[in-house]
């Protein structure tokens, strides 16, 4: 009752007329036909918000991996905040296309949209690299795209003519009728700017890039431990990456994080030293600890009910591998290999000889040949050409060819948002091969597969060595006509 005698008080004043429409839908107590075009409209708009986001969300799956454990870090727990996502995107996506159709009223969709566009805004700004993933999507989903925006505008031509006719004004009805038909036009115009690198003529599809396991397999072994290693290598992989860091007395180990919370029970064997770098624990005392228990416990792929009971106990068994270990099981199968080597902190004992120390264990602590080293870490690049000529030099930097060929690179580690066909072949001329990471979704190892990228860092091995060739790919070939 209060509510009504306020709204027939107010009903005159179009600010407070309009939020009370907004929050409350109450267009048809007062200016029906104008507010209910406004609502039409605002429903319209949160409508395609959703139908961004879901796209968006569905697209980024190649990181769900890297957004999961980015809220690990922030939050402390491990939680699939990627697969909820997805979920919530799909049910929004639904509930208001149905809200849509039946034209029913829209507070719930319109308090929907406002969420959608402050996630929108909280992932651009966190997640900005993913805006690039959903750019590159369009070179291989443009032309199913277009088929689908075709049939969508079929779809809402109905809703659109309904309140086309309700409404009163002529010059309300040109403008709604004018934004139609100039969307159509521009779905009639899209094919001309459609570009994608797997529209080839035929004959000119490279080979598949070759695939270095990221961490290993971590989809079927926790990471960067030497079970992980093997299953890559059982899986195909041509290469295995890792990241090394070195302990306070001296031994370089395969670690990412600059802590050891993450993939390690160091909360359970050293509760005080939880948080505390990773460079700061001695080689006995990493020995102490269990690098495969959190894989079982958290199950980061979904995949852990793929293993069978003897696999179970030997994640169980896994511990933290020294670089050495490492390389010599990579040149036991004789693969490649490339590391990151993370600094040490201050007031470690090899913090300026961490380069050497490395180069050490490379020369007299393995027996890996130099030239299946695909050197990556950048300081102190000159000294270590003159040790050892033979290292593959490899640069994360997307620089120009003349500062590349200065440093003698002769491969490029860059994030796949970097991929460019263009780019690609120009590297190529001057003997420079190009690798990306962390690729393990399909339709983007075929998108660089048709760029002629030469190698890619993957998550997927098991999957991506399954494909025959890249997804969607369209040849073009000419049709002489025969002479009878």
């Amino acid at each position: 009752v209060v509510r009504r005698q306020l709204l027939q008080r107010y009903e005159h004043q179009p600010f407070v007329s309009c939020l009370a429409g907004l929050y409350g839908c109450q267009w048809r107590r007062y200016q029906r036909a104008k507010l209910e075009c406004t609502s039409f409209v605002l429903l319209t708009v949160t409508f395609f918000l959703t139908l961004i986001f879901l796209y968006f969300w569905s697209e980024a799956q190649n990181d769900y991996n890297d957004f999961d454990w980015f809220n690990f870090g922030k939050l402390g727990f491990w939680f699939p905040w990627s697969v909820v996502l997805l979920v919530l995107a799909v049910a929004l996506f639904t509930y208001i296309a149905l809200l849509l159709v039946r034209t029913e009223n829209c507070s719930r969709a319109l308090q929907y949209g406002y969420l959608l566009m402050l996630m929108l805004s909280v992932l651009s700004d966190l997640w900005s690299k993913e805006w690039t993933t959903l750019l590159l999507s369009f070179q291989v989903t443009a032309p199913f795209l277009h088929v689908g925006g075709v049939s969508l505008m079929t779809f809402l031509s109905w809703p659109i003519a309904l309140h086309f006719f309700r409404m009163n004004k002529r010059g309300t009805q040109v403008a709604l009728l004018s934004l139609f038909l100039a969307v159509l036009f521009a779905l009639y115009l899209v094919p001309l700017g459609m570009y994608s690198p797997c529209i080839k003529e035929e004959g000119t599809l490279g080979p598949a890039p070759t695939l270095i396991g990221h961490r290993g397999a971590p989809m079927l072994a926790p990471e960067n431990t030497l079970m992980s290693f093997e299953k890559a290598v059982e899986a195909g992989g041509e290469g295995l990456e890792t990241d090394v860091t070195i302990s306070y007395d001296g031994v370089p180990f395969l670690m990412h994080d600059s802590t050891l919370r993450r993939t390690t029970n160091v909360h359970q064997v050293f509760p005080n030293r939880t948080d505390a770098p990773a460079a700061m624990f001695t080689w006995p005392e990493l020995e102490m600890l269990s690098a495969g228990s959190w894989f079982l416990q958290r199950d980061p792929f979904s995949t852990v009910s793929s293993l069978d009971a003897d696999e179970r106990v030997r994640v169980q068994n896994q511990t933290v591998p020294s670089l050495k270990d490492f390389l010599n099981l990579a040149a036991e199968h004789e693969r490649l290999v490339i590391f990151d080597l993370r600094r040490p902190p201050r007031g470690h004992p090899y913090r300026d000889s961490w380069i050497t120390r490395t180069l050490e264990v490379i020369h007299n602590e393995s027996f890996i040949n130099s030239s299946q080293v695909l050197w990556l870490p950048a300081d102190q690049r000159s000294l270590v050409q003159e040790l050892d000529p033979e290292l593959q030099q490899t640069s994360g930097d997307h620089a120009s060819i003349e500062e590349l060929q200065e440093e003698h690179i002769v491969r490029l580690n860059l994030h796949y948002s970097y991929m460019s066909q263009e780019q690609i072949r120009k590297y190529a001329s001057v003997n420079i091969s190009t690798n990306l990471y962390v690729i393990s979704q399909p339709w983007l190892y075929s998108l660089a597969w048709c760029a002629g990228v030469h190698s890619v860092t993957t998550n997927a091995l098991h999957i991506l060595t399954t494909l025959q060739r890249p997804l969607f790919l369209m040849v073009s070939t000419d049709h002489k006509p025969q002479t009878l």
